[in-house]
Formats: structure tokens, C-alpha cells, sequence
């Protein structure tokens, strides 16, 4: 990610913390509208959920210029997923509902290159993920 990408992302995050339990419903909302096979692997408190996905994102967000500290914990999380049941093709679903979401919550403000910036956020996260999460199937 480019510089000005990392700020994008970081400025555009600040204004989806204030309605992050709302961002967390919008997501998994359109997550099982794209795959409705997902659902199942989702059981119990959704709204904790939400807290987490949020909470995690949020990491993410706050170490995307110093990534290397938090690499090991997102290959966790891909370990972990992968014993959830994910496949790969399910980080493109993924990607694609939270870019949806951001933009329902950023409106006006989720410009083309706001946009290109998640992206690539998106894709740096889960390119981190997948061959953790391979190397446990």
C-alpha cells in the first residue's frame, strides 16, 4: 500500500467507528445475501460478532504502515478461519461485503480512490491469511 492509500483508509476509518455496530450488521446483512451458505458458520451472539470483526479491523487499520508486528496474529486468524470451514473463495465474498459496507456507511465520502485504498487494505490482509490458513487444511 502506498502512503496516501494508508491515509485514506486510516481517515475514512475514523468516520465508520461512530456507527460500527451498524457497519458490523450492514456486513454480515450483505455477507449472506452474497453466500448464504456462510450463515451456518456463524453461531450464537451475532452482535459480538460484529465487535469483533470490528475490533479487528480496527487493528488492522491502526498498524497499516507497520504491519510486521501484527503478521503473526492475522496468520492466526487464518489458521483459525480455515478451521471455521473458510475456503478461498470465500475472502473474495468477504472483501466484497465489507467494500459494499463501507461504502453504504461512508456515502459521498467513499470515493474511487477511498475505495482502491480499502482494496488494497483488503488485499494485503487476506493475501497474509490464505497461506496460513492453507497450511492448516
Amino acid at each position: 500500500m502506498t502512503p496516501e492509500q494508508i491515509t485514506l483508509v486510516k481517515s475514512s476509518w475514523q468516520q465508520v467507528l461512530p456507527i460500527k455496530d451498524t457497519a458490523a450488521g450492514l456486513f454480515y446483512t450483505r455477507l449472506f445475501e452474497l453466500d448464504p451458505s456462510l450463515r451456518g458458520m456463524f453461531k450464537g451472539d451475532m452482535a459480538g460478532q460484529g465487535r469483533k470483526l470490528m475490533a479487528m479491523i480496527n487493528t488492522v487499520v491502526n498498524s497499516l504502515d507497520q504491519l510486521g508486528p501484527i503478521l503473526g496474529a492475522v496468520e492466526d486468524l487464518g489458521r483459525r478461519h480455515a478451521g471455521y470451514g473458510v475456503k478461498d473463495r470465500h475472502y473474495d465474498t468477504v472483501g466484497e461485503a465489507l467494500i459494499w459496507t463501507l461504502g453504504q456507511g461512508l456515502g459521498e465520502g467513499f470515493t474511487p480512490a477511498v475505495k482502491l485504498a480499502w482494496i488494497s487494505a483488503y488485499t494485503t490482509l487476506a493475501t497474509a491469511m490464505k497461506p496460513a490458513a492453507c497450511a492448516t487444511a
